[in-house]
């Protein structure tokens, strides 16, 4: 107990650090353990188990790339910096020390001369007495000496300490700053920034008590106050960091916010408010940040922002809410380059006073690379050069520099990171998926061998169009993740999903299953798309490989994924041997109650196959009438709003359902006309509306056939009927009047 309180006076004394709470539990537990301590040890060991068991449940699945310097723990950086604080104590007390032994030194060489004044005779009697002060004089001085060169030599050491341990601090900065811009690709990062704003804070009052022993020892020492100048130098512009990154893909004219912390900012001087500026900057400009940039490349609005000091949560931060780029200037363009390949930074200064120091500091900082667009349909070609940039760029770069080639082993990594980032799934791509990718990316669907070492290039992620389509890569690979993150997460994380497959290894794998067995792939001739392909048998007897059209965001929005399996009867059992109803029975969509109002219900249903162009409905003992399809009165691609499952009120306007893969047939179920409503029903022309063009899985006709794309249905179940005095004629008027006389007295 007597050392934690010496180690707590330590930190009151320099106001680094509070161990009031520390101390009140460490006091508790000794009134209850002291008599106990067998209970204490078992105690703790108990506590060590369950902490092991937690780590041990909660295993980390992607490990996070290492920053290549020294890569330790926060606390036992903190450990060398009390060693420094106790060191930096030990000074004092020699200083304390030798100002007591010069004051006893000062009061002997004192009465050494006030005895030889006395006697100046000389006599026998005080000589031995003189020479006895004059060794104790002596003694006294070599005392002094030996302190102040141990003094000098503690200061030395503390300086050394002090260097090695602010070089760590920084190194730990830029391991946070690292794993922050990591954090794009989905790596795991902590963005708790406390533990660092506590080391920077220790290390600036260690600066300012060492830079007060130098001045007390009388003589200037150059050498070490130097050195404290540089280090404090450093510390203080060191501590500007931006705390809530800016979004890497900016649109001009748009709101966007980003937060700047200072980890010093309690040692800020009081008075004048510290204003923090932004302004932007190309790549150049951000490679010569000693110099303020004086060519304006962009406007930005609400651009300043003041440093602000939150008691609660310790932190002193400036918040840029609403800030916009206005306008943008680009550099000239080499070759091919793209303006979505051009990167830009925010860079942040501001002159600030710290409490220790008598001269202000110019501190600044800049972002992680922005990419700047004009237009949404930039987003996409924009984010893969943000993402090259995040994955593949080296610590302590050139900004910023990334490399034209990397090895296929990264880009797989990267890509399964923020698969399952992007979706927030803990199911990964697998081998399967991962060689598939390999195979799309550099047009080798036969190839079997590993891929790891095959360079892949920024043209073949996102430059140059597939093989046979119209897209690249990453916009292929990204429309695919936008699909699992907003209808399929689920499937995704549930195994349903096979995913990536080529179709060689489609048919490996299926040519030996049951008819009925299927399989959920991910399209690659479409972006965005997934598609079921399934075993089925041939005229002959045999089988033949099937898939069916794929659905895309717009058709999962009208039905779910879940409830087009149950809808197709041909399909019976997922890959391997799961029956469907009880791999997707959570996902069906549960009988709806009867609408209230008399309104007919309405469901939505999937076919696939040619036959679904017939509108056929089963009779009904209610005079259900069945309408044919118009063909003359079809309307090419029109897509109703997600959900909508209404009919037309008009009778010459059928309800606009496209879906890609299979027909969709809206069903009214059967009732019966009112009783006391003996009128004739009118029946409504139905209309057939194109698809709209999706490209068909393209396989030999010896392994896979490809089901052809479907008409769509819309099947009233019941007759919609009209008083019986109003007539069918075309003329408003008359049935107007005819309404009229209805509704009147």
């Amino acid at each position: 107990m007597n050392s934690i309180r010496d180690y707590h006076s330590v930190y009151w004394y320099y106001g680094l650090f509070r161990f009031d709470e520390l101390i009140r539990h460490v006091l508790v537990l000794q009134t209850i353990f002291q008599q106990q301590p067998l209970q204490f040890g078992v105690m703790v060991r108990d506590m060590l188990r369950k902490e092991r068991a937690l780590l041990r449940a909660h295993p980390t699945v992607i490990s996070s790339p290492q920053y290549p310097q020294c890569r330790e723990s926060p606390f036992s950086n903190m450990q060398d910096v009390d060693n420094l604080v106790f060191k930096v104590l030990e000074v004092q007390e020699i200083r304390q020390t030798i100002h007591q032994v010069q004051e006893e030194l000062n009061w002997e060489r004192q009465n050494y001369e006030s005895i030889g004044t006395i006697q100046p005779n000389g006599l026998d009697s005080s000589t031995a007495e003189i020479q006895k002060l004059q060794n104790h004089i002596q003694q006294l001085e070599y005392k002094v000496k030996a302190m102040a060169t141990k003094r000098f030599q503690l200061l030395k050491e503390c300086v050394d300490c002090l260097d090695q341990c602010q070089t760590r601090l920084i190194s730990r900065l830029k391991v946070w700053m690292w794993e922050q811009h990591k954090a794009t690709i989905g790596h795991p990062f902590d963005d708790n920034l406390n533990v660092l704003q506590t080391w920077c804070e220790q290390l600036l009052g260690v600066n300012g008590k060492l830079k007060q022993e130098l001045m007390l020892i009388g003589e200037p020492i150059p050498e070490l106050q130097e050195r404290l100048e540089q280090l404090l130098q450093v510390l203080i512009q060191s501590s500007l960091v931006v705390d809530k990154q800016p979004p890497q893909v900016i649109k001009t004219q748009s709101k966007f916010s980003t937060t700047v912390r200072y980890l010093l900012g309690e040692k800020v001087a009081p008075g004048k408010p510290v204003v923090l500026k932004a302004q932007i900057i190309t790549e150049l400009q951000a490679r010569s940040l000693g110099n303020v940039p004086s060519d304006n490349v962009g406007e930005l609005i609400n651009n300043t922002a003041i440093l602000e000091h939150n008691t609660a949560s310790k932190s002193t931060c400036a918040t840029f809410r609403n800030m916009s780029i206005k306008k943008i200037k680009r550099a000239d363009r080499k070759g091919s380059e793209s303006v979505t390949e051009e990167k830009f930074a925010l860079l942040f200064s501001a002159e600030i006073s710290v409490t220790c120091c008598d001269t202000p500091y110019r501190i600044q900082m800049i972002s992680l690379p922005v990419v700047v667009i004009v237009h949404g349909s930039q987003d996409n070609n924009a984010l893969a050069t943000i993402i090259w940039d995040c994955a593949f760029s080296e610590p302590d770069r050139v900004p910023f520099v990334v490399p034209e080639r990397v090895p296929w082993r990264l880009m797989c990594s990267t890509l399964n990171s923020k698969f399952t980032s992007e979706v927030q799934t803990q199911h990964h791509l697998d081998q399967y998926n991962q060689h598939f990718l390999a195979q799309k990316i550099f047009d080798k669907p036969d190839f079997a061998d590993d891929f790891s070492n095959i360079m892949v290039s920024w043209a073949q992620f996102n430059k140059e169009v597939l093989p046979g389509r119209t897209f690249t890569f990453w916009q292929w690979f990204e429309g695919v993740m936008d699909l699992t993150k907003k209808h399929l997460k689920t499937y995704w994380s549930d195994g349903l999903i096979f995913g990536f497959i080529g179709k060689q290894h489609l048919h490996l794998i299926l040519k030996d299953r049951p008819n009925g067995t299927f399989l959920l792939r991910f399209s690659d001739s479409e972006i965005g798309g997934i598609t079921i392909a399934y075993v089925s048998a041939t005229e002959n007897g045999g089988q033949k490989i099937q898939n069916i059209q794929p659905f895309t965001k717009r058709d999962l929005e009208i039905r779910s994924l879940g409830d087009r399996i149950q809808d197709i009867n041909h399909i019976t059992f997922l890959y391997p041997d799961y029956p469907k109803h009880k791999a997707f029975h959570k996902y069906y969509t549960e009988p709806q109650h009867p609408p209230t109002g008399g309104y007919i219900p309405v469901s939505l249903q999937t076919k696939v196959g040619m036959d679904s162009g017939s509108a056929a409905i089963s009779e009904s003992p209610h005079n259900a009438v069945s309408y044919p399809m118009d063909p003359a009165l079809s309307v090419p691609n029109m897509v109703p709003h997600a959900g909508s499952a209404a009919l037309s009120e008009s009778p010459h306007h059928a309800v606009p359902y496209s879906i890609d893969d299979s027909s969709v047939t809206l069903s009214v179920p059967s009732m019966a006309p009112h009783a006391e409503s003996p009128h004739n029903a009118v029946p409504y022309s139905m209309h057939q509306f194109q698809q709209p063009f999706s490209p068909q899985e393209s396989i030999t006709q010896d392994q896979m056939e490809t089901t052809a794309s479907p008409g769509v249905d819309f099947n009233p179940n019941s007759p919609v009927v009209f008083p019986h005095d109003m007539g069918t004629g075309d003329t408003m008027d008359i049935v107007l009047d005819t309404l009229l006389k209805n509704l009147g007295p």
